[in-house]
């Protein structure tokens, strides 16, 4: 506590020029006494703190001394206060922590740039919600966050897809938010590394032995890794389809079920050619049926008459209602 407030008086006495002891103690709520004892310390440690005496004397720093925050430049500044997600801050219990840091840069920035520097909050804003927010429960995630600190190994109870749950013995290693939903990242005794997603984590218990962390693993390059390689074996189904133009801004903005869309040229008949790409055949028949006529699939042969059946048996059903 006492090196965040000497980091304090320096920011505060950087942005005012000069501070009494009773201003600093009261914006700090520490005695007088201990603003004294404060500034012994920091002389001490080599930072030029003088004591004007008089009716308008009071603390300040060597003039010229600043720390090394105002050498940024105007564009890194700005990249700094870009605020990040609220929710995932809040998910990590920093958001207050976050907000003192944030004014405590503030404050050891030159008064030129303070100003520009709490534009940008109001001029971007990163949400990483969906619009249909659903909040995922996370019963496990506060012992997730202090076993990763502690490097403690822990006892988890996991539900995969398919709601069996089993349980495992594992060496926490980080967390990554991926979209609005948290992802924990964990190795075994046999160094094999695994991601499970904090929601399915129905249990996790903290136990007293602690692990070494591999020294040589980076988790942002494990994870960009990892999630290349999930993409590559996701299942392919492929179809080619020609489409009515005017639904082709719905084509590509549709993400849903689709993995990707190709288009090609238009063809005789005014309609263009596109490639779609499922990860299943029954995600693929939906998708496709939802356009009624103004989709045709060309191939695969298969998925034509079976889209005909769907149509053909929601008519029959409709009329015998």
């Amino acid at each position: 506590m006492r090196g965040d407030r000497l980091i304090s008086i320096v920011l505060l006495l950087q942005t005012h020029g000069q501070m009494t002891a009773k201003e600093l103690s009261e914006r700090l709520e520490v005695s007088e006494r201990t603003i004294y004892r404060d500034m012994e310390a920091l002389s001490g440690t080599g930072i030029p703190v003088f004591a004007e005496r008089g009716k308008n004397g009071g603390w300040s720093l060597l003039e010229g001394y600043r720390t090394n925050l105002t050498g940024l430049k105007e564009s890194e500044i700005r990249a700094l206060f870009v605020s990040p997600s609220e929710q995932l801050i809040g998910d990590l219990g920093l958001s207050s922590t976050f907000e003192e840091a944030r004014n405590k840069l503030i404050a050891s920035l030159p008064s030129v740039y303070q100003e520009n520097a709490k534009d940008v909050w109001n001029r971007i804003f990163i949400d990483t919600s969906t619009w249909r927010q659903r909040k995922e429960k996370m019963d496990a995630f506060e012992v997730l966050k202090i076993a990763i600190w502690n490097e403690n190994k822990l006892k988890i109870e996991y539900q995969s897809a398919d709601g069996k749950t089993s349980e495992r013995i594992v060496n926490p290693l980080g967390l990554v938010a991926k979209g609005s939903r948290w992802y924990f990242i964990a190795s075994k005794d046999n160094e094999e590394i695994r991601n499970y997603r904090v929601s399915r984590i129905k249990f996790a218990e903290s136990l007293s032995e602690t692990f070494t962390r591999p020294k040589d693993f980076d988790l942002a390059q494990y994870w960009s890794l990892s999630t290349k390689t999930f993409l590559e074996n996701l299942p392919k189904y492929d179809v080619r389809v020609e489409a009515e133009p005017s639904i082709l801004p719905r084509l590509q903005f549709s993400g849903r079920f689709i993995q990707s869309v190709e288009l090609e040229n238009k063809n005789l008949n005014g309609w263009i050619p596109v490639k779609l790409s499922f990860d299943t055949e029954e995600e693929a028949r939906g998708y496709i049926l939802g356009f009624a006529n103004q989709i045709k699939v060309i191939e695969p042969k298969e998925l034509r008459n079976k889209i005909v059946e769907m149509a053909e048996a929601t008519v029959n059903f409709y009329k015998h209602e």
